[in-house]
């Protein structure tokens, strides 16, 4: 039986489509960073279906420029800002400026890959500073000025599965997601008491406009890429935003310290013979390291 006579996992309900009732965050406002581009602003949009207003954060002015006309297009009403969340007083004037989000949705990071033999430390420091230094700074205003004005919350980081597994070629991002996968469970248990839910969301492969050409180039060299995935198919975005409002509605309060994995059971994948070891310079199309 070949790949084309099996069914894998049916295609998701059409773009626009919901399970939760329309206004469920009527009145809600709901950050996410790196909403901008891609996973991030796929998220952002089903928020804004549901009635919240958004408010979306990202490094560069451009990208919030097109975002912003998309996810007006689709009703919602959107505010934008400027900020670098590594930067701990610029994320405090965007809360004072923008007011207090219901909801956070913590999905800037930086990646690309590399050997980690070629990284340099300022390659590493980036990566680790945006994804889980960043994450924890915004996510540490948002708890605070929830904590002072009494108010619940719910938090969403969006993680990566080789937290878990390690990400060869990705030792920076894989370091910073386990660090992030991390900050859920503790403050999940910390702030529980106080109203505020925290969870994570781990993304599948998810093709998008957006993608980088560093990523996106060992994925084109690698072909097709539906019959590598258990359910023989990639996620759209919009399985991750449905999952994202999920999370952090009404309907799952209870449900608190938990990482929703949302890829298909890819990352849960094993051979029963496994297949022939590529080193990842050769999967990347570097030579030999030479020192």
């Amino acid at each position: 039986m070949d790949d084309t006579s099996l069914p894998g996992l049916p295609a998701p309900p059409p773009l626009g489509a919901s399970a939760l009732p329309p206004g469920t965050y009527d009145g809600s406002l709901v950050l996410v960073t790196g909403g901008g581009t891609g996973l991030g602003k796929a998220i952002a949009a089903e928020f804004g279906r549901l009635g919240a207003d958004l408010l979306v954060v990202s490094r560069g002015e451009e990208h919030l420029r097109s975002a912003r006309e998309e996810l007006t297009a689709l009703g919602a009403r959107v505010t934008t800002a400027v900020c670098d969340i590594r930067d701990a007083g610029r994320v405090a004037e965007v809360f004072d400026l923008c007011g207090l989000p219901d909801v956070l949705v913590n999905n800037a990071a930086a990646n690309f890959p590399v050997p980690a033999e070629d990284m340099s430390p300022n390659a590493w420091r980036a990566v680790v500073d945006i994804t889980l230094t960043g994450t924890f700074l915004v996510t540490r205003e948002f708890g605070r000025r929830h904590l002072a004005a009494g108010t619940p919350g719910s938090v969403v980081d969006v993680g990566a599965s080789y937290a878990w597994t390690g990400g060869p070629g990705f030792a920076h991002s894989a370091a910073a997601k386990a660090g992030v996968s991390a900050l859920v469970r503790t403050l999940a248990v910390e702030w529980g008491p106080y109203g505020i839910q925290v969870n994570g969301l781990v993304p599948g492969l998810m093709p998008h406009t957006d993608m980088t050409g560093d990523i996106r180039g060992p994925l084109d060299r690698a072909g097709a890429h539906d019959a590598r995935q258990p359910a023989l198919r990639v996620g759209a975005p919009r399985e991750l935003g449905w999952a994202a409002t999920f999370l952090a509605s009404p309907y799952a309060r209870f449900i608190t310290g938990h990482t929703l994995v949302v890829d298909g059971a890819n990352w849960q994948r094993r051979e029963l013979v496994s297949p022939p070891v590529v080193p990842l310079r050769d999967q990347l199309g570097r030579g030999p390291f030479t020192g």
